[in-house]
């Protein structure tokens, strides 16, 4: 039994800084961390934490290390991808002495958990905010996955490999190597789940017949608006996380930011 924690897009800038002047995003955070505090009362221990993309809104080393310092209480193992708020140089000093990044170029790794592979995939291309899954990095993916047999993966990337409906999102969304992800992944017949943020909502679908599941944010989401005259903008609102428990499968639970009154006796 393995019990990893996902946690996405917390877009924290450096004290006493706001994203976009209004959205304050460390006190989400902090209190994310009191709450996996409180579940592991309930479910266990955890066995890691991963972060798919935009631990940063700005790539300042001031965030990373204000990510770093509000996480340390946990104690837990933190695996993470960057996303397209990130800075690779950046991510990568801040990281390093956790021992899981490449040196140089595309921060692709892989990590064994418990009884799980987790596969982190770079999707950044820097300057923009679309992503991108290049030659370089599907070879990574498909080379890991060839040594692999019967065992269970979560394959973790920032941008979704699907279209979400949310126009201005999907814009900026995964521009390259979806096809080849789909034929990779279509010959894996082991256990696997594709897990990512960046459209800050929890949507569950499937590629290649894996699930494919979107975290929350924890500081504010998009609103699910399929109409092309549809606002763009964020909305303050807190999303929680996602608990994926592997026994003999997976379960992907979303954890409510706040645990709410009760129970009530029936």
């Amino acid at each position: 039994m393995t019990k990893i924690i996902q946690i996405s897009d917390t877009h924290l800038v450096g004290e006493g800084k706001f994203v976009s002047k209004t959205l304050e995003t460390a006190t989400p955070l902090e209190d994310l961390v009191g709450r996996i505090s409180e579940i592991q009362l309930e479910v266990g221990a955890i066995d890691a934490i991963i972060f798919s993309g935009d631990i940063s809104d700005d790539g300042s080393a001031e965030s990373y290390a204000r990510f770093k310092s509000i996480l340390s209480p946990l104690k837990l193992p933190i695996f993470a991808v960057p996303g397209n708020h990130d800075v690779r140089s950046s991510f990568r000093s801040a990281f390093s002495s956790a021992g899981y990044l490449p040196d140089s170029g595309k921060l692709n790794w892989h990590q064994t958990v418990g009884e799980v592979r987790i596969i982190g995939l770079d999707t950044l291309s820097e300057g923009q905010g679309g992503g991108e899954l290049d030659p370089e990095t599907l070879q990574f993916l498909e080379s890991n996955l060839e040594k692999l047999e019967n065992t269970p993966v979560i394959l973790m990337l920032h941008h979704p490999p699907f279209k979400s409906g949310i126009e201005f999102m999907d814009s900026i969304g995964l521009h390259t190597g979806q096809e080849r992800l789909g034929e990779i992944l279509g010959s894996y017949f082991g256990e696997l789940i594709v897990v990512c943020g960046h459209i800050h909502r929890n949507i569950v679908t499937k590629l290649a017949g894996h699930a494919v599941i979107s975290a929350p944010s924890t500081c504010s989401s998009f609103l699910y608006n399929i109409h092309s005259d549809a606002p763009v903008g964020f909305l303050k609102q807190e999303g929680g996380f996602i608990l994926h428990d592997w026994s003999q499968g997976f379960k992907s639970i979303r954890i409510e930011a706040q645990r709410g009154v009760g129970p009530f006796p029936f």
